[in-house]
């Protein structure tokens, strides 16, 4: 038979222990957006095959853009500034996908009307001048952008929508011969000309939003500017979605899931490091630079007519 004692010791010990399992959401409580667990579709496909297959298509894009003097060199300005602001936010994409710690990292500016830029699974990164230009991007708009489409490669949302389509069309149990040793080269020409043109779902793109900002926060730049980056892209589409909101919700509802998620992520933002250099501020490098390289679109007017004039002398 049990004491008093003992039993109230048991009690004790039962409190503590409900305790202790309640605390231990809040002690390994994650900081930042939550948006659950990857699909289980995107295992049905290959992950390096995928990236293989970007890999492929991505050199190809290079070659063309190339070919029609669309690449822009690597000392271009907008190339070394998406270049600076990617390589800030690489280190923070690891916790969302381990592969990303053994991926080459590309980033790379086209020359072309489409407001659009893309990251390739393997982290094959391109933005299009007229997103940097025409919407006159700030350096924290840019890194929304970035991460928002690291978020699609992290996410491996198209290696998941490739799984749905294959599951659909094939059923799973042929993805084995679908994908096998045999038929690698075919299968990599086929997935390298989706990668291109697959849409995401509304869902896929709203968790890019979520994801996105968080990556630009931790990297030290403000999320807040998700909200301008979106009533830019709103304004600039005139009624018609450009490619790169294609399938998204609406530009009201992403703001609002923007707005809601801050709280979450302002936090990191303010820890984080802030970036040395800005590349969204009037930087005057001299005569030489001007000579080579036409001034960067958010530069004033003024300033860019008078460095032009000195460059001439």
């Amino acid at each position: 038979m049990m004491t008093k004692a003992v039993m109230t010791r048991l009690a004790h010990a039962t409190l503590l222990g409900l305790a202790l399992s309640c605390a231990a959401p809040a002690i390994w409580a994650r900081d930042g957006v939550d948006v659950g667990e990857r699909s289980s579709f995107s295992k049905l496909v290959s992950a390096d095959q995928v990236e293989k297959a970007a890999v492929q298509q991505y050199a190809q894009v290079q070659s063309e853009a190339r070919t029609k003097g669309a690449l822009l060199p690597d000392n271009h300005p907008q190339v070394v500034r998406v270049r600076a602001i990617a390589q800030r936010i690489i280190p923070f994409t690891y916790e969302w996908n381990k592969r990303a710690a053994s991926w080459r990292w590309e980033v790379s500016v086209l020359k072309s009307d489409q407001i659009n830029a893309f990251c390739m699974p393997g982290g094959k990164i391109a933005f299009y001048t007229a997103i940097l230009d025409q919407l006159k991007l700030t350096d924290d708009e840019v890194a929304m952008v970035m991460g928002h489409e690291m978020a699609h490669a992290l996410r491996e949302h198209a290696r998941e929508r490739m799984g749905k389509t294959t599951a659909t069309r094939f059923g799973a149990s042929l993805l084995s011969g679908l994908l096998g040793l045999g038929n690698t080269g075919d299968a990599l020409l086929n997935m390298g000309s989706q990668l291109l043109t697959l849409k995401f779902s509304r869902e896929d793109e709203s968790e890019a939003d979520l994801v996105g900002m968080e990556l630009a926060a931790r990297a030290g730049y403000d999320p807040r500017s998700g909200v301008t980056l979106w009533k830019k892209m709103a304004a600039a589409s005139k009624g018609a979605p450009p490619q790169f909101m294609s399938t998204h919700p609406s530009s009201s509802t992403r703001i609002d899931d923007i707005e809601a998620n801050l709280p979450k992520v302002i936090p990191l933002y303010d820890r984080a490091p802030k970036p040395s250099q800005r590349f969204d501020r009037a930087l005057k490098t001299g005569a030489l630079y001007y000579r080579d390289f036409e001034p960067l679109a958010y530069w004033a007017v003024s300033d860019a007519a008078s460095a032009r004039s000195v460059a001439a002398e």
